[in-house]
């Protein structure tokens, strides 16, 4: 769909957790790194959630996350942009089921979604469902079997949240996971 560069799909059966992006930032697809934006919140979030099993991650641990953490990513959309405001419905509608069909392949545990609007956008047009009332945490709704968790977006450019507030929403996640591995396991 497109030949700009992107980020590869960290994503295969067996993972606890996949992380969902809007899409990838042109700075991030650049230099083939989730969240590399040095003002991205994402990775000083996940060390203070317990998620990374007390290693400081980065850019370019998303390899380490996926053999070590059973953690992968992936993004809603795969075109890269400098903001999601730039991406249109056309977008979506492209990248949106092909991103389901990847998730519902995967299967993990717990799929995140970065955002709400991800999220909305992600149930418009992969999932021809309309849902304005959606709130952070988890979803009654399962992707497939996984489990889905809506967490605040990191960017900078939503400063409706704090540092503080995100790790809090990801230390939730974790016990979504631990719940589901109980699940899986009992």
């Amino acid at each position: 769909m497109t030949d700009a560069p992107t980020l590869p799909d960290y994503l295969r059966p067996g993972l606890d957790l996949v992380f969902v992006g809007i899409n990838p930032g042109a700075y991030s697809a650049s230099v083939g790194k989730y969240f590399a934006t040095p003002q991205n919140r994402f990775w000083a979030a996940l060390n203070r959630s317990g998620l990374t099993g007390g290693r400081e991650c980065g850019p370019g641990d998303e390899e380490w996350l996926f053999e070590h953490r059973a953690i992968g990513f992936t993004d809603v959309v795969k075109r890269a942009s400098n903001s999601a405001s730039s991406l249109r419905a056309a977008d979506f509608r492209a990248w949106a089921p092909l991103t389901r069909e990847k998730l519902l392949a995967a299967s993990p545990l717990v799929v995140c979604f970065n955002g709400i609007t991800g999220y909305k956008w992600f149930l418009q047009y992969a999932e021809s469902r309309k849902q304005d009332d959606v709130a952070l945490g988890e979803q009654q709704d399962r992707l497939g079997a996984s489990r889905v968790f809506v967490a605040p977006n990191p960017s900078p450019a939503n400063a409706s949240y704090s540092l503080d507030d995100i790790a809090g929403w990801y230390r939730r996640l974790g016990e979504l996971i631990a719940r589901a591995r109980a699940g899986r396991d009992g």
